[in-house]
């Protein structure tokens, strides 16, 4: 090559060069920012809220504070989707008012116009929400939390509050909220379920607005190291039967420590919730970074989870300038029957699949350690299938000397994610540690999938029945991979799957 063919190779990659950089300084390519989950494009996010599908489209609420980038007055954001993968960002859709705050709810497709909000053969979607009234708790009353209703004609671009508001009014709990209204077919009803304090309470209604207590459940049950949140309840066909799952996040009291979300399977009658097993505490996710999740309504018997990205122990102080705290990918959920024990798996959905790239296939070359050296994309899954006969790990590390380890401890017999050397871990104490999902099956060989994007990962291990979801900061991007596999351990399959950009 002449000198002029040099010094224009050098002006191109200097121009590409430039252009990545801007990419990355621009809206929705920050340092950090997620590519293949949502976050709000500036300011504070945290619980999914008024999750419902109606007319082709995914409506995802949450709670957002315009004013800056730690909590603040509740609203009501919205975001749509078609696909479950790319998402429209819309203008807040509840504002906080005389009566309070906006706090977490769910939204229902009122088919039968039972609430009479219906006008002119109008099919109403109706969100069902906890007004916070923060001047009654600075009071040092307890009926600070109450139920109300806002209801949409247009197919949910626009939102009308009720004026009979509240419809429940708290009996005297400080903790009377997060209402999550179902249909119950059988008995031609809404069913709400409300994280009352330390268990959830059960209440009907025929039409929305007039509400009567049916039971309570889990006084004696389940984690209980901290206030109740966010509960879930729906069923789910397994082995020709119906079973009923209810979610409930705890804060604190997770299995890493902080947030995060139980589960009980059993049945429903209407009324009371009876849970199969009252063994041990089951967890949805045990990584520290999945909270308050929940499912759309209106899906059908198909169950799609989305869980908060972050943990209430140091969510305010991430790193992130623009913008704090995201989604978790939608999951796919199902019932497994492991050991004569009843569990959830938890899967990305597979309209994921549309932004797959070419496979890579990774070789060990007969090699138990053994790197990848091609380029590492910012997002990306790595799929793996191996027998089970010993440990391995997962290096991930970058030229600024941070690392992040992700791998199987047999002597633990769990999954584990060692983010202590990460990148900037010190905004917190309780940040750098090693976090763990224990391995629920005594299956020979193990399928995982380890999904990662910019400063979070997603682990899926066994077809989904250990999850743990860990964030991460690395100072630059990771582009070293290596893998130690112990001895004896058969590498079955092993690939990088790179992944478009949502954005």
């Amino acid at each position: 090559m002449n000198n002029n063919g040099l010094l224009i190779a050098y002006f191109m990659l200097a121009a590409c060069s430039l252009k990545a950089q801007g990419q990355r300084d621009s809206v929705y390519h920050e340092q950090f920012r997620p590519q293949v989950h949502f976050s709000p494009k500036e300011h504070w996010m945290n619980d999914p809220n008024g999750m419902v599908y109606y007319k082709g489209v995914y409506h995802l609420f949450f709670q957002y504070f315009p004013g800056g980038t730690t909590w603040g007055p509740m609203h009501w954001g919205h975001t749509v989707s078609k696909d479950l993968v790319h998402w429209k960002e819309l203008p807040i859709a509840l504002y906080p008012d005389s009566l309070g705050f906006i706090f977490s709810g769910s939204a229902v497709a009122d088919i039968n116009n039972t609430s009479g909000f219906g006008k002119d053969g109008k099919i109403p979607l109706v969100a069902i929400f906890t007004h916070h009234d923060s001047k009654s708790e600075r009071a040092g009353k307890d009926n600070f939390q109450n139920e109300s209703l806002a209801y949409s004609l247009d197919d949910g671009n626009t939102w009308t509050k009720y004026d009979g508001n509240p419809v429940l009014k708290n009996p005297g709990i400080r903790d009377f909220r997060d209402p999550s209204v179902i249909w119950f077919e059988p008995q031609k009803k809404w069913v709400m379920t409300l994280a009352t304090k330390d268990r959830v309470t059960f209440y009907s209604s025929p039409n929305l607005k007039d509400w009567k207590k049916e039971s309570d459940f889990g006084s004696t049950l389940g984690a209980h190291t901290g206030v109740w949140e966010c509960p879930n309840l729906f069923p789910l066909k397994f082995e020709n039967k119906i079973y009923w799952v209810l979610i409930g996040s705890v804060n604190p009291g997770g299995p890493n420590g902080g947030s995060a979300t139980q589960y009980f399977i059993g049945h429903f009658d209407g009324t009371t919730f009876t849970p199969e097993s009252n063994a041990k505490t089951k967890w949805i996710d045990y990584g520290p970074d999945d909270y308050a999740g929940v499912t759309w309504a209106n899906t059908g018997s198909r169950k799609i989870f989305l869980g908060w990205m972050s943990n209430w122990t140091y969510a305010g102080q991430l790193p992130t300038v623009k913008w704090r705290n995201a989604m978790t990918i939608p999951r796919d959920l199902a019932v497994k029957r492991e050991n004569n024990e009843l569990y959830i798996t938890s899967n990305p959905v597979k309209e994921f699949k549309a932004i797959d790239l070419k496979p890579i296939k990774i070789s060990s070359g007969g090699k138990d350690d053994f790197s990848y050296d091609g380029i590492i994309p910012d997002q990306y899954e790595l799929n793996l299938s191996f027998d089970q006969t010993n440990g391995c790990t997962i290096s991930l590390s970058n030229d600024e000397g941070d690392k992040l380890e992700v791998g199987f401890n047999k002597t633990t017999n769990s999954y584990y994610v060692d983010r202590n050397k990460s990148g900037l871990t010190a905004f917190n104490p309780e940040f750098p540690k090693i976090l763990f999902a224990p391995r629920l099956t005594n299956a020979v060989s193990s399928k995982v999938t380890l999904l990662f994007d910019s400063s979070s990962l997603e682990l899926f291990g066994d077809d989904g029945l250990s999850v743990l979801s860990a964030l991460f900061f690395p100072r630059t991007p990771f582009n070293h991979l290596q893998f130690h596999f112990a001895k004896n351990n058969k590498i079955k399959n092993l690939e990088l799957v790179p992944l478009k950009s949502i954005w």
